[in-house]
């Protein structure tokens, strides 16, 4: 089964990023046949920021999606929306690529549920 995460919010604030990558690292533990896919788009491509330092005790999202990436889930964030952010040219965790709507929107198709956060 293939399962598609879209995630919107910026990776802390809200605990939106949180939820969905807890639910992509429970899907991946506890059904390993499942393709999980995640796409950062608007906010969220900030997820894919290396190197963030977090209390200790306090999720870190980098380290959730290094834990997604292992696991051999698929990482994408959207090139349109690190540019309206400025950052397209900063370094993302190892792993994460540059992606588009295009594919997103094939993602969606070839996916048999597809979450939103």
């Amino acid at each position: 089964m293939k399962i598609l995460i879209p995630i919107n919010d910026a990776p802390y604030g809200t605990e939106k990023a949180n939820n969905a990558l807890r639910l992509g690292i429970a899907l991946q533990k506890d059904h390993p046949n499942v393709e999980l896919l995640i796409f950062l788009m608007a906010d969220a491509v900030t997820c894919a920021l290396p190197n963030q330092n977090t209390p200790q005790g306090y999720y870190n999202i980098e380290r959730m999606l290094k834990s997604v990436l292992a696991k051999g889930g698929k990482v994408k964030a959207c090139g349109t929306c690190l540019d309206a952010r400025g950052i397209r040219k900063l370094q993302l965790v190892d792993g994460v690529e540059v992606s588009n709507i295009t594919e997103l929107s094939q993602w969606t198709v070839e996916a048999d549920k597809v979450f939103t956060f």
